[in-house]
């Protein structure tokens, strides 16, 4: 009985005999590593972003004029044209006898006129010598205005049986690439068909509109009162610059429903890397904000009384400091106060750390996080 009553002590007393090893003051004192960057002073551009689409400035359904046979198509699907290049063709021959018929009728109406004149001359002549009636010479002369009408309308009629003609070959009205065909050679068409035989769309110059939110109207009227502003278009996931362009217009009005305003922005896009309904990312700069106070953005935490960073004093050791934050951009944020150019902030590793702990900051990782800021600045 005494042996198992001093076994189990000794097994009970080993455990806490262990614990006191792992709570040394040497190991509770050990540093604890951190990464850090200096607080540097930079230009900070204020840039927006909102989801945009690209949009033509100009899409055209090419219709037809006039009614027939769709003889001819003179364009391949995916092609680029320039306005005036002929694209279809309906059978011509109906109106290319239409214009004759009109050609004729316009001789004969100018030989009328030509008669007519010669009677009025015959008339005048009669009645300056006594042998005609001045009534006889009024209505020569009458009969000269009729036909000189009746010739006027035949040349009108003569011209528009040309532009029928004309209008039988189908043109482009805009210079950009054409899509898919949307009617087939030998169908019967109409002008007032739904659907036309091709799209032509301008690829360049492009537009893309895109939203911001109405808090940045200040900024933006301001900004273009300066002059045009930037516009960046990447890719939907941001992961792939496409173009820059230029500011060209804020829509008149703020949708009352979302808040948001309309912004549209010109691209030379001689590339051809935005495409019509493509769906991108607009980052527009609104000014560029001199001499800021920058962090890389990860050094910024937030508590219940605000944001603050943790800054490491010459002997390693932290403290917090509350600060007031503006624009950020590139992974750098602007502080307005709270901290001073030069200093060192933590940027990982802030969960372990109080005021008075010591850290193991490490260098190169802050070295690079600079560089990094500096690069996506410039």
């Amino acid at each position: 009985m005494l042996l198992a009553g001093a076994t189990a002590v000794y097994v009970v007393s080993w455990p806490k005999a262990g614990l006191g090893k792992t709570n040394t003051p040497a190991a509770a004192s050990a540093p604890i590593p951190v990464q850090t960057a200096r607080v540097a002073t930079e230009d900070l551009p204020v840039v927006r972003s909102g989801l945009g689409i690209v949009s033509p400035l100009t899409a055209v359904d090419v219709k037809v004029r006039v009614e027939g046979q769709l003889q001819r198509i003179a364009f391949s699907e995916g092609q680029d044209v320039k306005a005036g290049d002929a694209l279809a063709a309906i059978d011509p021959r109906p109106y290319a006898a239409a214009v004759a018929q009109a050609q004729a009728d316009y001789d004969k109406e100018l030989a009328q006129l030509e008669q007519a004149k010669i009677d009025e001359a015959r008339a005048q002549k009669l009645t300056s010598t006594g042998s005609g009636t001045t009534q006889a010479a009024q209505t020569a002369a009458a009969q000269v205005k009729v036909m000189d009408a009746t010739a006027a309308s035949g040349r009108a009629a003569l011209d528009t049986a040309k532009l029928n003609l004309e209008f039988a070959t189908i043109t482009a009205p805009i210079s950009g690439r054409v899509g898919l065909r949307q009617q087939q050679e030998g169908a019967i068409l109409h002008a007032t068909d739904a659907t036309g035989i091709v799209t032509v769309t301008q690829m360049h110059p492009i537009a893309v509109e895109f939203t911001l939110t109405q808090d940045d109207l200040p900024d933006l009227t301001a900004g273009q009162s300066k002059g045009q502003l930037i516009v960046q278009a990447f890719s939907r996931d941001r992961a792939k610059h496409l173009a820059d362009g230029k500011l060209s217009a804020i829509d008149s009005q703020v949708d009352s429903s979302t808040g948001m305003v309309k912004l549209k922005a010109v691209f030379a896009n001689d590339d051809l890397t935005l495409w019509p309904g493509e769906l991108v990312t607009a980052n527009i700069t609104l000014r560029t904000d001199l001499g800021s106070i920058v962090v890389p953005t990860s050094a910024i935490q937030n508590g219940q009384s605000g944001p603050y960073v943790f800054v490491v004093s010459p002997d390693n050791k932290v403290a917090t400091a509350s600060v007031s934050t503006g624009a950020s951009y590139a992974g750098l944020v602007a502080v307005t106060k709270g901290v001073a150019s030069g200093e060192t902030v933590v940027t990982s590793g802030q969960s372990r750390l109080t005021d008075g702990t010591t850290v193991s900051a490490r260098d190169d990782d802050a070295k690079k996080l600079a560089a990094a800021g500096e690069e996506k600045i410039q």
